[in-house]
């Protein structure tokens, strides 16, 4: 029987240790979702993007019809879903190669592109179930937006949370109001309270996802943001550099020399800051993005993940840093 509860203290409990040493024996100065997954199962767990054809209510004209100012059309999907292949189909074609690779069989469908609770429950149950019924697929990801949760989504995942690992993503970005309404959010940051609030102690893993660099934000907004984030007391984290990609307001912005992207050095330097910050059991999920090549605008660089994350990690060891050094601040957004 999985454990959702899964307290990562033991590993980063010995503050006089130093950082070189955690290094060593841990591999990562920071809880990473390997060894979390490991420490579960045992074993290495894969995460399946899923793309199920769902919207965006910042998308289709229940918010806007532009949706946030960094997304394109694709909204970080597929287009499986476009192309007539099932959850099912997605799900298996990934199976072999995965195994080939990462030497593992486990799997969790991740339900990444658009909201993925933008839909009458009926309909998200069928989608889940599909998931859940294939072979060794452990669990579901299920990415969304805040105002796009209500009690009977939750309900559901719930449920599955008996037999299988559940976790929910929330899209924060920002704690900083004025940010949100810059990036054309369409929600606030107590939206993003709220659902935590309503999430909590359903046995469901809480995910925030924030974007660092984004326009008009100076680092300690965004070291703010952290602090936000770290007095909430959930699961996991995702950090992502905002990149341009072609046919967004964003490219638009740069175009017209109206925002910098971050540099490697920088984004680096802010991510081992940042992590500081975090409680030493959050889960930290991602430190970077994936754009596509054909997409990318800037910064070139966004495509080195290899080396944008070995910098990252020799900051860390530069710094004499980790996860939970820096005790939590008090912060109003």
């Amino acid at each position: 029987m999985l454990k959702n509860d899964i307290s990562g203290g033991a590993l980063y409990n010995r503050r006089d240790i130093e950082v070189k040493d955690r290094i060593t024996m841990y591999k990562k100065p920071y809880r990473d979702l390997n060894t979390y997954f490991r420490s579960l199962f045992g074993c290495r767990v894969h995460k399946v993007t899923v793309d199920a054809g769902l919207n965006c209510p910042n998308r289709d004209g229940t918010l806007s019809t532009g949706g946030c100012i960094y997304c394109n059309a694709k909204g970080s999907g597929t287009g499986a879903h476009r192309q007539g292949v099932s959850i099912t189909q997605q799900i298996e074609r990934s199976k072999a190669r995965i195994a080939r690779r990462f030497k593992t069989n486990k799997l969790m469908a991740y339900f990444q592109s658009y909201s993925n609770t933008y839909a009458p429950v009926e309909h998200l149950k069928v989608l889940y179930d599909e998931a859940l019924a294939i072979e060794n697929v452990v669990g579901l990801a299920v990415g969304t937006r805040p105002d796009c949760v209500d009690p009977t989504v939750l309900d559901l995942l719930e449920g599955y949370a008996r037999k299988h690992l559940i976790w929910i993503e929330y899209g924060l970005q920002s704690a900083h109001d004025h940010t949100l309404a810059r990036i054309n959010r369409g929600h606030d940051f107590a939206c993003f309270e709220q659902a935590v609030s309503l999430t909590r102690n359903r046995n469901i893993n809480i995910c925030a996802h924030v974007i660092l660099g984004l326009p008009g934000e100076s680092r300690q907004d965004m070291l703010e943001t952290a602090d936000a984030v770290a007095a909430m007391g959930i699961d996991g984290i995702k950090l992502h550099l905002l990149y341009v990609v072609r046919g967004t307001p964003m490219e638009t912005l740069y175009r017209s020399g109206s925002y910098r992207c971050m540099g490697q050095r920088e984004y680096a330097e802010l991510i081992c800051d940042f992590i500081e910050r975090l409680p030493e059991t959050m889960i930290i999920q991602r430190l970077t993005g994936d754009p596509h090549p054909r997409e990318l605008v800037s910064p070139a660089w966004s495509l080195q993940k290899r080396e944008t994350m070995d910098l990252i990690h020799t900051c860390f060891k530069d710094k004499n840093t980790w996860q939970g050094k820096v005790p939590r601040q008090d912060v109003s957004v």
